[in-house]
């Protein structure tokens, strides 16, 4: 992981060509960057978010893709029951706890 300006871009090592190449995480496109050292890497991180910011800026665009604070769950049924039962216990509703227990998690 590597972060500038409060971006955060997550990095992958390419062995056949080696490479790395990242990619720029929450923006409403795809912003990849690559070096083959770490300071290469680091420019070309600052560089592509620098260059995506212009853009963004010149077409009038939010650059960050909006979050709605809402995402789907699939859980075992069990598990699902062993939660609402502990929010119950703990008088709360299932999202608080489960946003509680995700939040202490990050």
């Amino acid at each position: 992981m590597i972060k500038y300006k409060n971006y955060v871009g997550f990095v992958d090592y390419d062995d056949e060509g080696k490479i790395f190449i990242g990619e720029v995480f929450g923006l409403r496109d795809v912003v990849t960057f690559q070096g083959r050292t770490a300071a290469e890497l680091e420019k070309s991180f600052r560089q592509s978010v620098d260059l995506y910011l212009e853009m963004c800026k010149r077409d009038g665009v939010e650059p960050m893709k909006p979050f709605s604070g809402r995402f789907n769950l699939r859980l075992d049924p069990e598990l699902h029951r062993q939660l609402a039962e502990r929010a119950a216990r703990e008088k709360v509703s299932l999202n608080e706890f489960v946003s509680h227990i995700l939040q202490e998690a990050v």
